[in-house]
């Protein structure tokens, strides 16, 4: 079936070319780069045993000699952790320059190889992996829920106060608002997380070990998926595993903060790699095709009960399969129903195994109590309460976000059927549409946690290329990096200033001492030769 092209791959995608590998002098630079970004994470580690989200009580580092210094020194803690922070983002974004690839003059772009981003990526990640979480105090509510399931109570009726006591070692490691509010995250999240408590019980450094681990194997499944899809969509995989998974959202967030999305989209990409390659083969879907399909939808599903909004997904896999079944209506319903079938099964294994019920259906809405300053609906209205506090009309703000969240949910909805239908067309791919979809849903929902935007960010970096995707998706994720508190609750103001103050004079300090190492200006003149350029393979 002919059809019109879509004016949002002109707009966000094309395919990129093979090109030649970076030459001996861009290599050295990209050693720099690497270690650049290497010490500031080694630094981030180093400030976190001072400004992280340290848990309340059982802290390994209190009044132990050396590693407890940093606690009685705030600002200094938090300076040095702050600095890493902007080491590790401008690292990133120097970075960007080889792996999107270089054009000099008349020759082409170049590019890093897999390689050289993979030993990157983990010299990056492993400082984060080993020192406290930062950025968010959620992994202490994953540690509490575990327990409440664990002791046979219903996580998605009770708190931490309620099921737990006040008083309780993990109870007092939970940030206040989350004390007396249900579990909003999915039965096999909890599942697992009960499995943790009965190995580590209530040893809090132990549980947050086993929780990044947790999150550090979703990690390598996005390193696994994020270039197999790539490739598929015609993108190099460096370039997308550059904007994916070394954006410094997933290594602060996701490893650092130890967030369960790890986990999701994890899951969710590697069943979106399977159910593509069932779908672009030239084989009929049976047997073993089938089987592959099949597994990755179910994996999707799986994703869907650490958290919901994973089972977007399946309905662009679901109209990739209609139109692949025939694009009319019948095979629209039959697609449907397949994929209905296979998620609705995994669901209920998981709910009825795990002995945690559908109780968590109710309990999607927990995080709406927040009002989140990246929430384009919660903005809008609670800028114009403000504004109307302060021309004397009153705070309507309330009753302002009852209307602005409807209109944002119906636009997100309308924005998210419309790409499933240029799927069913054929006039987009499955990944690149649930990539806008999902990034439409979240900017326009209710509550944004920093973390969301990876939502979006990772399944588009697997097809985005223009410009018009790249640059707002860099520029969001540096911004979004360096203004969030590595403690994950808010800071003294005059210590913030401090902090930020001597964060802007060393860093400047550094970008003089590295400006001949380092690329931060584009280079002039001819070029050291390329060396021939080398094929990469497609996925395996």
């Amino acid at each position: 079936m002919d059809v019109a092209p879509d004016h949002t791959v002109a707009a966000l995608h094309t395919d990129e070319p093979e090109v030649p590998g970076l030459n001996a002098r861009e290599t050295l630079q990209l050693r720099h780069i690497r270690l650049f970004g290497a010490t500031g994470a080694v630094l981030m580690a180093i400030g976190a045993l001072g400004a992280g989200a340290q848990p309340v009580l059982q802290n390994p580092t209190q009044g132990v000699r050396l590693l407890g210094v940093p606690a009685r020194m705030p600002t200094t803690s938090l300076t040095i952790a702050m600095t890493g922070t902007v080491m590790v983002v401008l690292a990133w974004l120097l970075l960007g320059r080889f792996a999107i690839g270089r054009a000099h003059q008349n020759e082409p772009a170049r590019r890093l190889s897999r390689s050289q981003l993979d030993r990157t990526l983990l010299l990056w990640i492993l400082p984060l992996s080993v020192g406290p979480p930062m950025f968010s105090r959620d992994v202490y509510s994953y540690l509490a829920q575990s327990e409440i399931t664990a002791r046979g109570f219903n996580p998605y009726e009770l708190g931490p106060n309620q099921a737990l006591g006040l008083d309780h070692v993990l109870t007092r490691t939970v940030p206040t608002i989350w004390r007396d509010t249900p579990a909003p995250y999915g039965p096999f999240s909890l599942w697992i997380g009960k499995g943790i408590w009965a190995v580590t019980g209530d040893n809090i450094v132990a549980g947050i070990f086993l929780h990044r681990l947790l999150a550090l194997g979703g990690v390598a499944l996005i390193v696994w998926a994020l270039p197999r899809v790539a490739r598929r969509c015609g993108v190099a995989a460096v370039s997308a595993l550059w904007l994916g998974a070394a954006n410094p959202l997933l290594l602060f967030h996701l490893v650092s903060g130890v967030h369960n999305e790890a986990l999701m989209i994890g899951l969710m990409l590697a069943g979106i790699e399977l159910t593509m390659r069932s779908l672009e083969s030239s084989e009929p879907m049976r047997g073993k095709s089938l089987a592959i399909f099949v597994g990755g939808c179910a994996i999707i599903a799986l994703a869907s009960t650490i958290k919901i909004p994973a089972l977007i997904a399946l309905g662009f896999v679901g109209m990739a399969l209609a139109r692949r079944w025939g694009a009319n209506w019948r095979s629209l319903v039959a697609s449907a129903a397949f994929l209905f079938a296979i998620a609705a099964a995994v669901t209920l294994l998981v709910s009825v195994v795990s002995g945690l019920g559908f109780g968590w259906i109710h309990t999607l809405g927990t995080a709406n109590a927040v009002r989140s300053w990246m929430s384009l609906p919660t903005a809008i209205g609670v800028v114009t309460g403000f504004g109307g506090v302060l021309l004397g009309l009153g705070d309507h703000t309330t009753a302002l976000l009852s209307l602005t969240r409807p209109i944002a949910a119906a636009v997100a909805a309308f924005i998210a059927i419309r790409m499933m239908v240029a799927v069913y067309a054929g006039r987009l791919q499955a990944v690149g549409a649930l990539g806008v979809a999902v990034g439409a849903i979240v900017l326009l929902s209710p509550v944004v946690q920093p973390w969301y935007l990876l939502w979006a960010v990772v399944p588009l970096a697997a097809w985005a290329t223009r410009p018009l995707f790249r640059f707002p998706a860099v520029a969001l994720s540096t911004v979004v990096c360096v203004i969030l508190m590595p403690s994950g609750k808010d800071e003294v103001p005059y210590v913030i200033i401090q902090a930020a103050i001597a964060t802007v004079i060393v860093c400047g300090a550094l970008i003089l001492a590295t400006r001949n190492l380092l690329p931060w200006r584009a280079e002039s003149g001819a070029p050291e030769p390329a060396p021939a350029p080398t094929a990469y393979s497609g996925p395996s």
